[in-house]
């Protein structure tokens, strides 16, 4: 690949790639959509387009894992509305998402036709263990719906793009009778997921004695399985003294996958900040992006991220969170890299300085100091999102094409 001409040439900024443990200024060469080089000193002269990345931050494209962007649903009864991908992702350098849930096996067809499809953002899937998913809402709430066979099944016939079982939602409040028995969801979740080989991620509501939560993280879930909204407030992380539960660490220890999912009401403060002082991240940083928190709290990966940046995570951390890391959790270790060979998903961000504050689930805010703006996003070596024009010349000295009027 040393000789090849390249298309485009990302030129002297700090590249950050925790999956091949570099954090230091470099070029990246591009060509025919995949990453090709990746090293210091390389000639402009080489590239057909070359973007100067001076004091910018270049990493590869993030990584959300907890979305909802499932739009096309004709029989709907709405329990989450998903956003439109290509439109509202790679304003964060977001070049692949997972929906997670939104689509159960009667659904999928029909997300795969009308929106995995045909969108530029990749777009991977959990599958609901309930048949309807959150296209129909109700369907969560009936064990007769968690057919783990239909689930794990449909999963074998799309592993291209789903990457394991979801459950959610199930009966939170009401109390447990002969159709409702405490740990149905869970269960037939990690049952299917057993089936297809996959890890399980789980939205859960604890509902002591009969279903607590350090026997989820300590029974119930396997090594890999994934348990999402971490900092939610109805989890017990801190015990007296604000100290983390030590189950938590011996969940992690046991390999369970702790994942933000911010959401619309799952990422409170009073959890988040203790528990990263007392040494519980999260392992992956995600939003939950649905239309019902796009306009805050959550907004999108940048503000999450810069969220984590403000309480004082050191910046390869937060992008390895949201990365390779969470590339890793879904097992897809090609994505979340820089690789040369691999396809040539990037970001280019830039880090301001300021007074800063940021919102939680619980109408609370935190002050803060750094966070990230996105300057470009590329998606298989293509530019999809160039806000400031990094790509492009000054007008006075653009092409002759420029000047030229066009029908």
């Amino acid at each position: 690949m040393e000789n090849t001409p390249l298309d485009l040439l990302i030129k002297g900024g700090r590249v950050i790639d925790p999956a091949n443990n570099l954090d230091e200024l470099f070029d990246v060469g591009i060509a025919a959509g995949k990453v090709v080089r990746v090293a210091p000193g390389i000639s402009p002269a080489e590239a057909s387009q070359v973007i100067d990345a001076s004091g910018l931050i270049v990493t590869p494209g993030i990584l959300d894992i907890h979305t909802h962007v499932y739009t096309f649903r004709p029989r709907a009864t709405n329990y989450v509305e998903g956003v439109h991908a290509d439109a509202h992702v790679f304003s964060s350098g977001v070049t692949t998402v997972v929906d997670v849930g939104t689509a159960g096996w009667k659904d999928f067809p029909d997300f795969k036709e009308h929106v995995i499809d045909r969108s530029k953002v990749r777009i991977l899937a959990l599958i609901n263990i309930a048949s309807g998913g959150m296209v129909d809402a109700e369907s969560e709430q009936s064990e007769a719906e968690m057919q783990p066979a239909i689930a794990a099944s449909l999963a074998r016939a799309y592993p291209e793009t789903i990457l394991g079982i979801k459950t959610a939602h199930y009966w939170t409040a009401k109390p447990w009778d002969e159709m409702h028995h405490p740990w149905a969801s869970v269960d037939r979740a990690v049952e299917a997921g057993e089936l297809a080989g996959l890890p399980v991620m789980v939205d859960f509501w604890p509902r002591p004695p009969e279903r607590s939560y350090p026997d989820l993280l300590l029974k119930h879930l396997r090594p890999g399985d994934i348990h999402t909204h971490i900092f939610a407030q109805q989890f017990p992380i801190l015990a007296s003294g604000g100290r983390v539960n030590d189950f938590l660490f011996e969940a992690r220890a046991r390999g369970i996958r702790f994942d933000l999912g911010h959401g619309a009401g799952s990422f409170w403060f009073r959890n988040a900040v203790p528990a990263f002082r007392g040494g519980f991240p999260p392992d992956t940083i995600s939003t939950d992006l649905h239309m019902g928190n796009i306009n805050g709290p959550v907004l999108g990966m940048l503000n999450t991220m810069s969220k984590f940046l403000s309480m004082g995570m050191p910046l390869p951390e937060v992008i390895r969170r949201s990365t390779s890391e969470p590339a890793q959790v879904i097992h897809r270790p090609e994505l979340g890299r820089l690789t040369p060979g691999s396809g040539a998903d990037l970001a280019i961000f830039r880090q301001l300085e300021g007074d800063f504050h940021f919102a939680d689930c619980g109408k609370a805010r935190m002050a803060g100091r750094l966070k990230l703006e996105c300057q470009l996003t590329l998606r298989d070596g293509q530019i999809v999102y160039d806000p400031w024009g990094l790509s492009m010349p000054d007008w006075e000295h653009a092409p002759q094409s420029y000047w030229e009027l066009h029908a």
